[in-house]
């Protein structure tokens, strides 16, 4: 049978030759599947940025749905979501300006996290 090779982004096997893995590693679906994986990482200063320059997609405002999903070329975000993406930012920036100066903060807690990872994932996965 032969080996085969596992794709942990695209959560997909097959025969592992040269011609098999070049073509799935060039090909939409796992290019996709890869940025969606390392946007889960972007910071949230990069995710406002990025967003504030897209125009709303229509079709989302208006359905709740997108055809082209985390593809679109436009905003999925809303005026709420933006809201509290720029105060996470804001949030973040002050955490950092104290950490600059010495003073002591407390680490965050785990349940902090889980919970800023479950809400990553859910727009992650709403897109």
């Amino acid at each position: 049978m032969g080996k085969r090779y596992f794709c942990d982004y695209c959560d997909r096997s097959f025969q592992d030759n040269l011609h098999n893995r070049k073509k799935h590693l060039n090909g939409v679906q796992h290019l996709r599947a890869k940025r969606v994986w390392y946007d889960l990482f972007r910071d949230a200063a990069a995710i406002l940025q990025e967003e504030q320059t897209k125009k709303p997609c229509r079709k989302f405002l208006q359905t709740g749905q997108c055809d082209f999903g985390s593809n679109c070329r436009f905003s999925h975000m809303t005026e709420q979501d933006l809201e509290k993406l720029s105060a996470q930012v804001q949030g973040e920036q002050r955490s950092r300006e104290l950490r600059q100066e010495g003073a002591d903060v407390p680490p965050g807690t785990i349940e902090d996290w889980l919970e800023k990872r479950a809400k990553r994932l859910s727009v992650a996965q709403s897109n």
